[in-house]
């Protein structure tokens, strides 16, 4: 059993447990922080996730790097940026299995890796979307997913260790139950790490079971913004905007996706696993809903955007024997700081990289407070960003405009100053800032970003560059 929470303060990690503590990584897909009770929204129902929060550490500021899937999951998993592990945007289904798929990551050393070689035994469940998504990845012993990252939501064929099996109803129940049948297969003894990355609430919005749906039938949704579509709307995911059916459907997703979180909980209470396991509840990249008059993510306008709800994601960690509740840790964090975190609370250390940009915050789960500078960068193939608790700076290739907002007055993201003469000092700071960061990791000058990925790149309308070729 673990030993008592008095006597954990002030120790390391590593040394806390007889044995390592366990480690469960649940992530939605296209969900903006926004959108759960825990973060304000009290008309979504995600009690599963609101409890995590309240008994753990709950981050305000947590940023996706990517506010696109498969590149997002990429950093999650090595810590790396876009143009360094080479997936600039979300990958096409020949580049996600088949004959034509290739090993993404490749090169690059994974988190469960890490944790596997340190004595974990790994399971996924869920969606992968990174590369030979029906093979068990480095680190993995236990495998399931729908291969290619998306598809319906009702009666989804899946890849259960290298077999095709149809799982009957609804898609993230099944991630339930497979999330519970490697549970099942532990001992207690050996520590697990258990990657549950949900398939909600990313569209198709084809089918939510009634249970889910009925908690909506007299919803106001007001969550979400009644704003005018943004005149560079994506026209795919712009029949959606207003749409007070795609509304509905969407919150029944994550209560989908809640609900299954509380299967999970469950056992792990049943089994007297609880305290020696961290929860991790995060999203691969947020999600806008009618702010800023967008429906989708960074790829619901083009050009691309990187607005806060793009970028946003939830982040929290629950770990009752060592982890005080009710924590709220304010810092800036990105997702390529996840895997720095989870070694270092596990007391593993992965084999250096240069390449790797994230920063532990393993510290702050500790009640710490760790010298950190509140600066985050993100990239989505021809567009970089730079925030900082106040400013934000985008800067685009190929011809498309760049933008830099004054988050202190003007939070909204609302006026572009970049050609404001008042800003042009600070932004010329920022902008050395930006090249000399992301050439330190190894990725090149902004204008060169296509020679970074050999994926076949889904663009939602002609590059400028593409015309001259």
């Amino acid at each position: 059993m673990p030993i008592s929470r008095r006597a954990l303060f002030g120790m390391p990690f590593a040394l806390q447990y007889r044995k390592r503590p366990n480690v469960i990584v649940f992530m939605t897909d296209d969900h903006g922080a926004w959108a759960t009770g825990a973060y304000g929204c009290a008309e979504i129902h995600t009690p599963n996730i609101d409890a995590l929060a309240r008994g753990g550490a709950k981050f305000t500021r947590a940023f996706a790097c990517t506010p696109v899937c498969s590149p997002s999951r990429m950093t999650y998993m090595s810590g790396c940026v876009p143009s360094v592990h080479g997936v600039q945007d979300w990958l096409r289904p020949e580049d996600s299995f088949g004959e034509k798929t290739r090993g993404w990551l490749d090169g690059l050393t994974i988190f469960p890796e890490v944790l596997a070689k340190g004595g974990y035994r790994c399971g996924m469940v869920g969606k992968w979307h990174m590369g030979h998504d029906d093979t068990a990845q480095r680190g993995f012993t236990y495998w399931a997913t729908v291969p290619g990252g998306g598809g319906t939501f009702r009666n989804a064929q899946f890849v259960r260790n290298g077999v095709k099996e149809t799982k009957a109803g609804f898609k993230e129940d099944a991630i339930g139950d497979f999330a519970l049948d490697f549970l099942g297969q532990q001992n207690g003894e050996t520590p697990f790490y258990l990657h549950v990355p949900f398939y909600a609430p990313h569209t198709p919005f084809d089918f939510q079971p009634e249970e889910d749906r009925v908690r909506y039938e007299n919803a106001s949704y007001s969550c979400f913004p009644d704003t005018p579509r943004h005149p560079n709307q994506n026209k795919g995911t712009g029949a959606h905007h207003g749409n007070r059916a795609s509304m509905k459907s969407y919150m029944s997703l994550i209560s989908g996706a809640d609900r299954n979180i509380g299967r999970v909980l469950r056992f792990l209470e049943q089994k007297g696993w609880r305290d020696d396991t961290v929860v991790i509840f995060t999203a691969d990249q947020g999600w806008n809903a009618g702010h800023h008059g967008v429906w989708g993510k960074g790829n619901g306008t083009w050009p691309f955007n990187m607005y806060e709800e793009s970028i946003r994601v939830p982040m929290i960690w629950n770990h009752p024997a060592a982890i005080a509740a009710g924590t709220t840790v304010t810092s800036m964090v990105s997702s390529y700081d996840l895997f720095p975190s989870v070694l270092e609370y596990t007391g593993l250390n992965a084999p250096g990289d240069p390449r790797r940009v994230g920063r532990s915050y393993a510290g702050f789960l500790k009640g710490k407070k760790p010298k950190w500078e509140d600066r985050l960068y993100f990239e989505y193939s021809y567009t970089r960003g730079l925030r900082t608790p106040v400013r934000k700076l985008i800067l685009r290739a190929e011809g498309f405009p760049s933008e830099f907002y004054d988050l202190e007055k003007d939070p909204g993201e609302t006026v572009n100053r970049i050609e404001d003469a008042k800003y042009a000092r600070e932004i010329a700071a920022l902008r050395s800032d930006m090249e000399k960061w992301f050439a330190k990791a190894g990725a090149p000058p902004l204008e060169k970003w296509r020679g970074t990925t050999k994926q076949s790149l889904t663009p939602y309308g002609p590059y400028p560059s593409d015309a001259k070729k």
